[in-house]
């Protein structure tokens, strides 16, 4: 199968669940536990998220093709293994922190994602060094994604009871 038949097929699967991930677990704005909770001077407006995950989702997609279609080569089993583990665990962030408000469990989980993809950028540079650096602005965000979760944190200590916004119903 050639490269472009595997990323016919990778891309819009790894995108597709991707947004079904976020879409289930009510992730971003118009959550009403995410909005009530303080955020710092540095979170980007919404549309950014999804615009970044957009094209993450893609690269990941095409790195995957990449894998799949680098038969034969040392490690790529490894690396396929990897590939999945890490972005099942991307997968699972979304409902854990919007759908649980587990703001811990959710750094831990993202601490993970970027132990893991390390480890895979480092095994890919070995398979195809294209792929490698497709997975370089997805390790820039799980860092920025790691540290926006951890300032959110901080600045919301009961995170998981966060207030709800005010009620405009007028109960008599």
């Amino acid at each position: 199968m050639s490269l472009l038949r595997y990323a016919l097929v990778c891309v819009p699967l790894v995108l597709l669940v991707g947004t079904i991930s976020g879409r289930i677990s009510g992730a971003g704005s118009g959550n009403p536990w995410f909005d009530a909770l303080a955020k710092p001077g540095f979170m980007p407006p919404g549309w950014l998220f999804g615009a970044a995950w957009t094209i993450l989702y893609i690269l990941l997609g095409l790195v995957l093709a990449m894998l799949l279609h680098a038969r034969g080569a040392r490690w790529r089993g490894a690396a396929i293994a990897l590939f999945l583990l890490q972005l099942l665990a991307n997968y699972l962030w979304p409902p854990l922190f919007f759908g649980f408000h587990e703001i811990g469990w959710s750094l831990a989980l993202v601490a993970a994602m970027i132990a893991l993809t390390l480890v895979l950028t480092v095994l890919l540079w070995w398979i195809r060094r294209v792929a490698a650096m497709l997975m370089l602005p997805y390790l820039a965000w799980l860092g920025f994604a790691a540290l926006l979760t951890a300032s959110i944190s901080a600045l919301n200590p009961e995170a998981r009871v966060a207030p709800q916004p005010a009620s405009t119903d007028i109960v008599l």
